[in-house]
């Protein structure tokens, strides 16, 4: 896995646009140096001699064969493999060393510059290739020095040792300049190697801990199910076996069913709570007048609430719109307001407000007028199961984040101040209310 993390050459090509700009910046390089050297050489024409029309044309063919690669490598749509960076790679320095060894014959001088050029093989070699090679290509270019300056002392002797102890010097240099750039390149490649084994070790502890955490979460919801599934299952159990033994007394055998029955429904409610939570489904969404699914939401409400004497107000534009799937939200919004309701003291006061907030979405906030809540009871309150009612079954506010995170937005707790607690509802505004809206 750490080679697909990183990769030896990865300094020089780890993607495509990496390689484009660094065979780019070699290019230029390259191109600069023909360019600075026949400008030199014609400016210095009096010492150097005129550039002949052969080392001209050479120039020329090396100038034009840089300018197809800068193009070629610019439209490059793939990575390179390997074998092809590296066939590149060799084909680029072999063309340099040539065209140094065969410009600075032409040039027909003792003092020729052109063997500049060798330089940008010894750095293209490395950057992107072994120490052996970089000492070849340092070689290679040595020998084609010598050669260039054999050749220009065979057609005018006398020999001058000076030359050849300039063209040592050259290798020298060349050496040294090899050597440190290929150090340098290497301490950055085992920097990044060891960076890329830190990421993979932290992505292996991360996979680790949240394979931990999952386990403990299933842990701890299966304890939560078998919990508040046993509860009623006893009941019923318990009361069929009161009824059976109680055949002399009808009432006590009715009251017994009766409980039975009741908490028969409260199982099934818990598992169909459950299932909800579990598997939610896709919210379908649609355009839909925020202001309209309050209003049936404190319609389907108020009989609970006239038992507590609970009043419920809405404070909600009416042309107000969001992107919603009707029957999920009201299902959440029905959780929100019953547990509002439940919280409110006698006479108490329950508020449905919704706005745009001014950029995506729309909020829908539910407040109660009851006692705050503990800071305990915060810290669980989305927690599946968890709930402070004798007959809850701890997963209404869950399943409501769920359908409120499903469409793109959430649900928190947005005050939480004596006579003062409030939950927030985030859903992403239709596009046609935020125009609305803007105007």
């Amino acid at each position: 896995m750490l080679e697909k993390l990183y990769k030896r050459s990865s300094f020089t090509v780890s993607d495509l646009p990496s390689f484009q700009r660094q065979e780019t910046v070699f290019i230029i390089l390259n191109l600069g140096l023909l360019a600075a050297l026949l400008l030199m050489h014609t400016l210095s024409a009096s010492f150097l001699g005129r550039p002949s029309r052969a080392l001209v044309l050479v120039l020329s063919a090396v100038f034009l064969a840089n300018v197809f690669e800068l193009v070629w490598v610019r439209g490059l749509k793939k990575e390179l493999k390997a074998s092809g960076l590296s066939l590149l790679t060799w084909s680029s320095i072999g063309l340099n060393l040539a065209a140094a060894g065969v410009l600075s014959v032409l040039a027909n001088h003792e003092d020729s510059p052109y063997f500049t050029l060798a330089v940008v093989p010894v750095l293209l070699a490395a950057f992107r290739l072994s120490l052996s090679a970089v000492i070849t290509v340092v070689g290679i270019g040595s020998i084609l020095n010598f050669a260039s300056t054999e050749f220009f002392f065979r057609q005018h002797p006398p020999a001058d040792f000076g030359e050849y102890f300039e063209a040592g010097i050259a290798t020298l240099v060349w050496s040294l300049v090899g050597l440190l750039v290929w150090l340098l390149v290497e301490q950055i490649r085992e920097n990044e190697s060891n960076l890329a084994r830190n990421l993979l070790e932290l992505k292996q502890a991360r996979a680790k801990l949240l394979e931990e955490e999952t386990l403990a979460a299933v842990g701890r919801l299966s304890s939560a199910i078998a919990h508040e599934i046993r509860n009623p299952v006893a009941m019923i159990s318990s009361s069929l076996a009161m009824a059976k033994h109680s055949h002399s007394d009808s009432e006590q055998q009715d009251e017994m069913y009766d409980i039975a029955a009741r908490e028969a429904v409260r199982l099934e409610k818990l598992t169909t709570e459950f299932l909800s939570y579990a598997r939610p489904r896709t919210p379908e969404t649609t355009p839909t007048l925020v202001h309209d699914t309050l209003a049936y939401i404190a319609s389907v409400c108020r009989a609970h609430a006239g038992d507590k004497q609970v009043k419920i107000e809405i404070d909600a534009p009416e042309s107000l719109q969001a992107e919603l799937d009707p029957a999920q939200i009201q299902q959440a919004l029905l959780n929100l307001v019953m547990n509002a309701i439940d919280a409110s003291p006698q006479g108490g006061l329950v508020r449905l407000k919704s706005d745009w907030d001014g950029f995506s979405e729309v909020r829908v906030w539910v407040t109660n007028s009851g006692p705050q809540i503990t800071e305990p009871v915060v810290a669980r309150i989305f927690e599946p199961f968890f709930t402070t009612k004798a007959r809850g079954t701890g997963l209404g506010l869950s399943i409501a984040r769920n359908i409120a995170r499903a469409h793109g937005g959430d649900l928190s707790i947005s005050s939480n101040q004596p006579d003062s607690v409030g939950f927030c509802l985030r859903v992403p505004a239709a596009a046609a209310a935020v125009l609305a809206a803007k105007d």
